[in-house]
């Protein structure tokens, strides 16, 4: 085999390698993630079967565990209601299947009717996809087991106990800890937002049309992202509410849970922002230093604001820095700057007004904080006299 042949055969094997190892780290990560769930759900699902079966006397309580289980894997944040989805599901399925099976008997055509009636029925009631999903599959149950699973009310009290055991085993026996979860899923939306901003800032400096664009595509695909994030912030509202044994880390959480909606709405400005960025580098305008200064700024500020959420701490030092990039922008009107650039300082106010708000700032406070940093305080609407001007 030829020297170039060997090269070759070793860079092949060598990738070969690189991605076994990436596939069985990811693997290795995905099983960490959803270790805990896993236990969750076998210790519901056996703890539902036992309760059914060898507590209250059922023969064959089938639908105990499977409630569980889809108790404890429900979208995040609305277990609670699911739960009340999945009962209410069956008690419509059960009823449903029972009538009509007693009217017309068994077979092909009964049971489309059925599966057909029910989700009617579910979704006459105002049922989402849960409630009509469980009432369609509780009536093919009915229509297909009835001989062999005895008195059909019992199939309702099968889902209630698993429902319960579901919700004990999530809030009292295993809670999943949601500080953990709602860092995880708020870390990888903020490190897009700053990482974002930051690339901005130097290819505004660069005028890099390219890489700018480029930045505005990842933040459009990072919206999946941030409502991870949002989610998880949801999720870990009501896990607190329900688990008394998560109860210490209330004041952490709540930095992450009511920074939420106000982080996002800082993603969206920020697009926005470098859309305007995009059209001010097309119309060839003047680009003052202090405006990619500020957007830097911005960018420290955001992963500032992360650093301090991590440490369980009040952002204030995020909330230090979006007010220089606040302050920085203003002075971008004591230079030349075009039309877009003007665009541009409004908006650099506007996501500093959302990371304040993100780091607890109330509602009336934070404009005015954004107005006397950039120099506006005092100014009236129009520019004149002692009113103030409303923040952008």
């Amino acid at each position: 085999m030829s020297d170039e042949a060997q090269r070759g055969l070793a860079a092949a094997l060598a990738q070969v390698g690189d991605r076994s190892r990436t596939g069985v780290q990811g693997g290795w990560s995905r099983v960490r993630q959803g270790f805990f769930l896993a236990v969750q759900a076998g210790v519901a699902a056996g703890l539902a079967w036992y309760l059914a079966h060898d507590v209250i006397g059922r023969t064959n309580p089938f639908f105990a565990p499977i409630a569980a289980v889809i108790t404890l894997a429900s979208s995040v944040g609305q277990r609670v209601r699911r739960t009340a989805e999945l009962v209410v599901g069956v008690a419509i399925g059960i009823g449903v299947g029972d009538a009509i099976i007693l009217l017309i008997g068994t077979g092909p055509w009964q049971i489309g009717l059925v599966v057909t009636l029910a989700i009617v029925v579910a979704t006459a009631v105002g049922g989402g996809p849960p409630l009509v999903v469980q009432s369609a599959s509780s009536a093919v149950l009915v229509a297909t087991l009835t001989s062999t699973t005895g008195v059909p009310w019992t199939r309702f009290v099968d889902a209630l106990v698993g429902g319960a055991v579901g919700l004990a085993v999530m809030t009292v026996l295993l809670p999943l800890n949601p500080l953990t979860i709602v860092r995880h899923a708020a870390e990888p939306a903020l490190r897009s937002l700053g990482d974002g901003l930051r690339t901005v800032a130097q290819g505004l400096a660069e005028r890099d049309e390219d890489r700018i664009l480029a930045v505005l595509d990842e933040l459009r695909a990072a919206e999946t992202t941030f409502a991870d994030y949002a989610a998880a912030a949801k999720a870990a509202r009501e896990n607190v509410a329900f688990a008394p044994a998560r109860w210490r880390v209330r004041g952490a959480l709540a930095l992450y849970v009511d920074g939420a909606d106000q982080v996002t709405y800082a993603l969206r400005n920020v697009r926005v922002l470098i859309r305007r960025v995009l059209t001010a580098l097309d119309d060839d305008e003047p680009v003052p230093a202090v405006l990619p200064a500020s957007i830097e700024l911005l960018a420290q500020a955001v992963e500032l604001l992360q650093q301090d959420w991590a440490k369980g701490e009040e952002p204030v030092a995020a909330r230090e820095r979006a007010l220089r990039a606040a302050a920085e922008s203003g002075r971008a009107y004591g230079e030349e700057v075009g039309f877009s650039g003007g665009v541009i300082v409004a908006q650099i106010r506007t996501t500093v007004t959302d990371l304040l708000r993100a780091t607890g700032v109330e509602y009336g406070e934070a404009p005015r904080l954004v107005r006397r940093a950039a120099g506006w305080h005092g100014r009236s609407r129009g520019g004149r006299g002692k009113g103030r001007r409303r923040a952008s």
